[in-house]
């Protein structure tokens, strides 16, 4: 294998924005340019990574299983640059909240990369639900939270940053009869049985998703985890509506999940951080805000 570091960033940029004209314009390279490198790398890798549909381009199975090395291979790059930079050493503990609704999508590449450029920290990581992670926030036990920003309660008292916006699709079996739409009426989605993610972040930013539509949804299950809506919307059991941050289009099981648009869409989830105002972060806090909002830890399309 022969890829090249410009064909990762490429690659890299079009799996984030979803789109080659988008990831162009952001490269500041021409459009044929980025189609070129992302087919020589395909050609070095012997897979197809990107595969092009109605809203863009989507990665294919093989496409999100080498987004993550590439990524990786990206941050040590950086990293290694990073090192022979005169930056001040950062020591210290780094106490850090997560709710588990994003635990498993923004925190881990995020801490992989700050063990790797902080090496001189300790990290203690808690995950609890929302309302705990403020208290431990205010309360001082906590440096800082990764977790969907509406669900706090005093946002007025913390600081926050966005990491990533996610909007909100409805998930739906392969072959199912609006796999393919390009976007589905809130009542039409009401002739399905409706698999809930029964999280109190998901709860919130749903609200009002049936508040103008005909009638309630009739509930096939109510879970707490994302691989159990995944399986059950993959395999027919009903349909569900959840942010881009959580989707993956197949079940561990294999089978294919569609993504549709939402017609009058709820508003999209806003990830990102929260640390008590009014209080100076220490420097292991500061190093991991300032890398965390450097270069977002998610980029589900």
């Amino acid at each position: 294998m022969s890829f090249s570091f410009r064909q990762l960033r490429y690659f890299v940029a079009v799996s984030e924005i979803g789109s080659v004209s988008g990831a162009a314009r952001d490269l500041a390279v021409s459009q044929s340019t980025v189609t070129e490198a992302i087919k020589e790398l395909e050609s070095d890798l012997g897979v197809v990574l990107l595969e092009r549909h109605a809203r863009g381009m989507g990665l294919t199975h093989k496409g999100h299983a080498f987004l993550r090395h590439a990524n990786r291979i990206l941050a040590e790059i950086s990293y290694a640059r990073g090192v022979f930079s005169e930056q001040e050493q950062v020591t210290g503990t780094l106490h850090v909240g997560v709710t588990s609704i994003v635990a498993g999508y923004a925190l881990p590449d995020l801490l992989a990369r700050y063990r790797r450029a902080f090496s001189g920290t300790g990290v203690q990581v808690v995950e609890d639900a929302p309302e705990y992670l403020e208290h431990y926030l205010l309360n001082g036990e906590l440096d800082v939270a990764i977790l969907i920003l509406s669900a706090l309660q005093e946002r007025s008292a913390l600081n926050t940053a966005v990491m990533e916006t996610s909007p909100f699709r409805a998930w739906l079996p392969m072959g199912h009869r609006l796999a393919n739409a390009p976007e589905i009426d809130r009542d039409v989605l009401l002739e399905d049985r409706f698999i809930l993610l029964n999280t109190d972040e998901i709860r919130l930013a749903t609200a009002d998703l049936w508040q103008r539509a005909s009638r309630n949804p009739r509930m096939a299950m109510r879970t707490s985890s994302v691989e159990a809506v995944r399986s059950l919307v993959a395999t027919g059991a009903g349909v569900s509506v959840l942010p881009d941050l959580v989707y993956r289009p197949w079940s561990l099981e294999g089978d294919r999940i569609a993504g549709v648009n939402v017609a009058s869409p709820l508003p999209p989830v806003e990830v990102g951080l929260a640390w008590r105002r009014g209080a100076k972060p220490s420097d292991a806090a500061r190093a991991f805000i300032d890398l965390a909002l450097e270069e977002p830890a998610l980029r589900h399309r």
